[in-house]
């Protein structure tokens, strides 16, 4: 782990967790005790849902998101499964279609109301009854519509289908058992077409979804992976774990060599599980600590070191688990670029922590606010099943921006500034050309030196906003100082980029003076 000049001068070394003042927690929820390592909470900008204690089988409970405060002891309950709750999920295209599973072998896919009614639901939208024993994890597509996999204690991965009208399916599209124990962990890389897991007997795979196969397996003796996620379009893979000496672990693998990781991190030697959890907009991986009330984050990069430690958030209330905010519910205004919702089994409380950039603009800050899925598919299910595979449909998180557009279905690391371009094109209204979306079609080993001696068109070599210049002029003293802090804003993000240009510089002179030093010798 290092401290890169990259990241020294990164716009996201200052980010800071805020935790939210008591007004705006969850209290008196009755978390589940239950000792499955899952998240046990989902989140979405409508609800929040949590897996809760009961007598006589499993529940959850689904909040308003904007209904803070106590919460009432006779709260309906979504209770039809008649075993412990192991996890849910809602569904990335609608707010308001959740899965759980159970103990009870089953996965069942709710339909909620937008208001909460006063007795519990108790009937599910559809039934998947094909385990045979418990079910321990749920997975939904990434870019196709209504389709779900589900991973239980019987070693099986099974994919659903959930366009068909049947309200009980017994027999899933596709069946896998390539592995010989419980799995642990699923990802999906960005367009869902590659499965990676991490399993009870210390192997990584990296599996075809639709065939069932297995691509990659990795068994490395000083690495016991317990969680495991797709680095984005990067084509590596993170996982968390223990070593041979029981300390805590991240590692980095190549996706198409899982023989030796590219990167291991010992972090300490507590036993308590990690959750790696990845933004790809911003390229930056936070570890939720079970168990214990910190937040590591680091900056994720292509090339060596991989892995640029930032900061830490602390607490000292414990938490079982954690729900994530998808970007489109963030609060732009204040520079949010993420939020957890912590359970603390403690103080039955679930206390939202907000991560910031610190920024003294009210404005919409481009820089820090990438085009993002949107929550729209981009297949539907039997296409995808068909074997077509597509990108997430992006959308601008501006507000009042439009409606959600489709790139490149795989970003290579040193496109992601140029989609970083598009999302400030799309925020000010820009048509996005057409061979802007098209593959560059690059070489391998383009894709790996940057190419500094390439020249950007006209209008593409300041990487500026260009807000400040088409702002009318201020007439009040209220308009005066936002334009003052656009500039100040500019100002910053020119001095960014000057020493960005001035490490290239430094860099050539050092490469031209070893030539000069080898044709001397010669």
């Amino acid at each position: 782990m290092s401290w890169s000049t990259l990241h020294q001068s990164s716009k996201f070394r200052h980010v800071y967790g805020k935790a939210a003042g008591k007004d705006k927690c969850y209290d008196c929820v009755p978390i589940t005790c239950n000792v499955q390592d899952n998240h046990f909470c989902a989140v979405n900008p409508s609800f929040i849902a949590v897996v809760t204690e009961c007598t006589g089988g499993g529940a959850f409970l689904v909040i308003p998101i904007k209904q803070t405060g106590k919460l009432d002891p006779h709260y309906p309950k979504v209770c039809g499964h008649k075993g412990n709750v192991l996890d849910i999920k809602w569904n990335p295209f609608n707010d308001f279609v959740i899965a759980s599973c159970s103990e009870d072998t089953t996965v069942k896919i709710w339909d909620i109301p937008n208001r909460m009614q006063k007795g519990n639901i108790t009937t599910p939208q559809k039934e998947l009854t094909g385990h045979a024993r418990r079910v321990g994890l749920i997975e939904w597509h990434p870019t196709a519509e209504n389709i779900l996999f589900s991973s239980g204690y019987d070693y099986k991965i099974m994919i659903w289908n959930l366009d068909v009208t049947d309200a009980v399916l017994s027999k899933p599209v596709k069946i896998f058992d390539a592995h010989k124990d419980v799995v642990l962990s699923m990802s999906f890389n960005t367009d869902g077409s590659l499965l990676a897991t991490a399993c009870r007997d210390k192997k990584i795979r990296v599996i075809d979804p639709r065939v069932g196969t297995v691509l990659e397996e990795g068994n490395y003796k000083s690495h016991k992976a317990n969680k495991v996620l797709f680095i984005g379009n990067m084509k590596k893979l993170l996982s968390t774990g223990m070593s041979s000496w029981n300390n805590r672990q991240i590692a980095i693998w190549d996706q198409d060599n899982l023989s030796v990781p590219l990167l291991e991190e010992d972090l300490d030697g507590s036993s308590g599980l990690l959750f790696p959890i990845y933004d790809c907009d911003t390229h930056i991986l936070y570890v939720v600590g079970k168990g214990e009330g910190n937040i590591r984050y680091y900056a994720i990069s292509p090339e060596k070191p991989y892995l640029n430690y930032l900061a830490e958030y602390r607490s000292l209330t414990p938490q079982k688990g954690v729900g994530i905010m998808p970007k489109r519910g963030l609060d732009v205004a204040a520079c949010e670029i993420f939020r957890f919702y912590k359970l603390i089994p403690t103080k039955n409380q679930i206390e939202p922590i907000s991560m910031i950039v610190p920024r003294r603009t009210e404005s919409f800050q481009e820089d820090i606010y990438p085009l993002t899925a949107a929550a729209q598919p981009a297949l539907t299910a039997q296409e995808w099943l068909n074997g077509i595979n597509k990108g997430p449909l992006l959308v601008s998180l501006r507000p009042g921006s439009g409606g959600a557009i489709s790139l490149p279905q795989l970003l290579e690391p040193e496109s992601l500034t140029k989609a970083t371009d598009l999302s400030q094109q799309q925020g000010r209204g820009v048509k996005i050309p057409l061979e802007d979306r098209q593959d560059t079609g690059e070489t391998e080993s383009s894709r790996k030196r940057p190419k500094r001696e390439e020249k950007l068109p006209e209008d593409e070599q300041m990487c500026f906003s260009n807000d400040v210049f088409e702002c009318p002029t201020p007439k009040t003293t209220s308009e005066l100082l936002q334009m003052f802090h656009l500039q100040q804003e500019e100002i910053r993000r020119l001095r960014e980029l000057l020493s960005q240009k001035e490490v290239q510089m430094k860099e050539l002179k050092l490469g031209i003076r070893n030539l000069c030093a080898s044709e001397n010798s010669d």
